[in-house]
């Protein structure tokens, strides 16, 4: 077994790299030749292509006052019989971190305030690798997003990954808009981008998805801000149902499932999720359609006097009875009433995750990420 990386390393290659990544790094332990073949660069190359289906959730919470932030983040697997909730998943960092933004097995964190000195973190929680960033003009609101492609942005040992930084500025006769800062791990640097894009909505959630070369943000008005990456070119995309056609607040999230943007809503028409076709024309197709009825029919087991819950919500201050959390990869993570859902579109399976007690006396959640597991290494030079 120990020379089996030597003898033929075609078949043991071909074998290992079938499995799914989250076995990967404990095999390194089998033997000497394995965990030869399993660091090998064309090895991590060939495993961290591969498309992984979301692992998991990271959830953070903050308190409603004060400057200090909550250290404690927790991993929600997903594929479980038994949830299980798991918070060290972050123990390897130097120090405690707020989780900003995830992206095909990458997670950007920050420095937890108060602190002297913040600085930002890139990190892949399977390998245990992470590199660390500095953070100019450092702001506990600043919105975070990672654009990173395993297909196309792995060379070898060297993992491409570039950091957005997304800010509301006001410019000549106080119109508002977006400027985006731009860290690109070729250059080590911070660059600010000539792109500016004008919108008088705020960022909603501050959660970056970034899908085909695109980054997307839901906020607060009837548009998405997106930003391409590589051409550093910023628009907006309307949504599918503006806010004047609802008689309540409607609860919102954007994800990704099958490489499209999609965008998950539930308001008095139900819950619908649309995929984003054309980005220009704004240009989205329904995919799922239920109403309130039809949900808390199908799951009465979670759900009850959904049609009041769901419209009772007539302020935008006043908490939702269903807060959409994250989505991703066909699963629906969501806050109903006091406890934790997982809802898996294609299956129609609804899941009782845990009492949101279990994350402690802090009911609101400051960030929530989707993970999928990857062995992409990280240049800590």
């Amino acid at each position: 077994m120990g020379n089996v990386g030597e003898q033929n390393s075609d078949i043991p290659f071909d074998v290992l790299s079938r499995l799914p990544t989250k076995y990967i790094p404990r095999l390194k332990c089998v033997c000497k030749g394995w965990n030869r073949l399993i660091s090998d660069p064309i090895f991590m190359m060939v495993q961290s292509r591969k498309k992984e289906p979301v692992s998991g959730f990271f959830c953070q919470q903050r308190f409603r006052l004060g400057n200090e932030d909550i250290t404690t983040i927790t991993h929600i697997p997903v594929g479980k019989q038994e949830a299980k909730l798991f918070q060290t998943v972050f123990d390897f960092l130097p120090e405690h971190v707020v989780l900003l933004a995830s992206c095909n097995g990458l997670v950007c964190g920050r420095s937890c305030f108060p602190r002297i000195d913040p600085c930002l973190y890139i990190c892949n929680p399977l390998n245990h690798e992470w590199m660390r960033l500095t953070w100019e003009e450092p702001n506990r609101e600043d919105t975070f997003a990672l654009a990173f492609d395993p297909c196309r942005d792995l060379l070898g040992t060297s993992t491409k990954f570039k950091l957005i930084r997304v800010k509301q500025i006001e410019i000549e006769s106080k119109a508002l808009c977006f400027s985006f800062d731009i860290y690109s791990s070729d250059t080590r640097a911070w660059k600010k981008s000539e792109e500016i894009c004008k919108c008088n909505s705020n960022l909603y959630k501050n959660k970056g998805f970034y899908v085909e070369g695109v980054l997307h943000w839901l906020t607060d008005g009837d548009e998405m801000l997106t930003f391409h990456v590589e051409n550093e070119l910023s628009w907006l995309v309307s949504v599918p149902l503006p806010a004047i056609e609802f008689r309540s607040i409607p609860e919102a999230c954007i994800g990704d499932s099958d490489d499209r943007l999609h965008y998950v809503l539930v308001s008095q028409y139900g819950l619908q999720i649309w995929f984003l076709e054309d980005y220009f024309e704004s240009k989205w197709s329904l995919k799922l359609s239920k109403t309130l009825e039809e949900m808390e029919e199908q799951h009465m087991m979670f759900l009850y006097n959904l049609r009041e819950r769901v419209t009772q919500r007539l302020a935008v201050d006043m908490e939702p009875w269903v807060d959409l959390l994250a989505f991703k990869d066909g699963y629906l993570l969501m806050r109903v009433s006091r406890n934790i859902m997982l809802y898996n579109i294609e299956t129609n399976r609804m899941q009782l995750l845990c009492s949101l007690s279990k994350f402690g006396t802090h009911s609101t959640f400051c960030t929530v990420l989707p993970y999928s597991l990857s062995l992409v290494p990280l240049d800590q030079a």
